[in-house]
């Protein structure tokens, strides 16, 4: 790229930040280079000086200069390889809503969303197999773990992403999820604020309330049902979005999630988790009963879109064995 180019922002691409518009369409551009380029003028929006965390709208014209060796000496674009039919059946078949604006899958547990160094089958790799009639590559608006099941929201255009994600940020969003755990909270509904710090190694990390280091975390909760006093069904509504947030919670208030090995020490019922491994739940005591239940979008100019997804097998399986009927959560 040898000249200066006047690139105008597309509908698609409105009311983004310049420094994503910059990596969506020269993905090869360092941010430390881009920084540069802003610096001295080199790059404009609409004859003006800009910074990178400003919004760009379509219409808007940015100026962009001759790129040349800074594009070479950029990281490669990452490519994913093409998604097998079996991936691109099993992804589709995922799928519990859709509209012109986004899609929900129903992600069973296991199931990553993003890849790391030694994950490689994850959701956002098989998005590709998610466009339908769409031109755009959808997109990941936000995250569950790994082995917690249920509503995974996704964008179908990056216009869409842009609004989705200012509504996760804008707390237009109210998520609800399940969790069967180990005992029983001492108070039948609550507020859990406890700021969550990460500690530990790489890769061995977990979050641990920290009041001094951590982040604000805040959950609401109920008991919507009891099996006795060794396991209890919550529902959990989180107010902030910490990683591992739900799970370090519900440890913290002596009650760890069945099935989670991470943080299942916390549990103040070692007795009861012994009973489920040798026979209560014995069947599903090996994976994570933490379930997003329900994801209710309240954005600015639409109308209130509930989705809600089914319960995994294992769930189901644990709700049978336990007596619990799903139509006690409406209560």
């Amino acid at each position: 790229m040898s000249s200066v180019q006047s690139v105008s922002v597309t509908d698609d691409d409105t009311d983004i930040r310049l420094d994503r518009w910059f990596k969506r369409h020269f993905p090869n551009l360092t941010h430390g280079a881009l920084e540069k380029l802003l610096r001295t003028g080199q790059i404009r929006v609409d004859g003006a000086r800009a910074k990178s965390n400003q919004r760009v709208y379509s219409g808007q014209i940015v100026r962009v200069p001759p790129l040349g060796q800074l594009l070479s000496a950029g990281k490669k674009k990452r490519i994913y390889s093409s998604i097998s039919e079996y991936d691109a059946a099993f992804i589709q078949g995922l799928v519990i809503y859709m509209d012109s604006e986004l899609i929900a899958l129903n992600k069973p547990p296991g199931l990553a969303v993003q890849g790391g160094s030694k994950t490689t089958r994850h959701v956002d790799a098989m998005l590709d197999s998610l466009r339908f009639d769409g031109h755009d590559r959808p997109r990941l608006v936000h995250r569950l773990d790994r082995d917690t099941s249920g509503v995974l929201v996704i964008a179908r255009s990056a216009a869409a992403a842009a609004r989705l994600g200012r509504a996760f940020q804008s707390h237009c969003v109210e998520k609800v999820y399940w969790a069967l755990v180990v005992g029983h909270p001492e108070c039948s509904t609550g507020t859990i604020s406890a700021a969550l710090a990460k500690t530990g190694p790489d890769g061995s990390q977990r979050m641990e309330w920290d009041e001094d280091r951590g982040k604000k975390a805040v959950t609401n909760y109920r008991v919507v049902s009891t099996a006795g006093q060794k396991i209890s069904w919550l529902e959990l509504t989180p107010q902030t979005g910490r990683t591992h947030q739900l799970r370090a919670h519900c440890a913290l208030i002596k009650t760890a999630i069945v099935g989670d090995q991470k943080y299942a020490v916390k549990s103040a019922h070692p007795d009861q988790t012994t009973d489920l491994q040798k026979g209560l739940l014995e069947d599903v005591a090996d994976k994570m009963c933490l379930h997003a239940r329900q994801i209710k979008l309240n954005m600015l100019g639409c109308k209130p879109l509930t989705i809600t997804a089914p319960l995994p097998k294992h769930m189901s399986i644990a709700f049978k064995d336990l007596g619990f009927s799903e139509r006690e959560a409406e209560a």
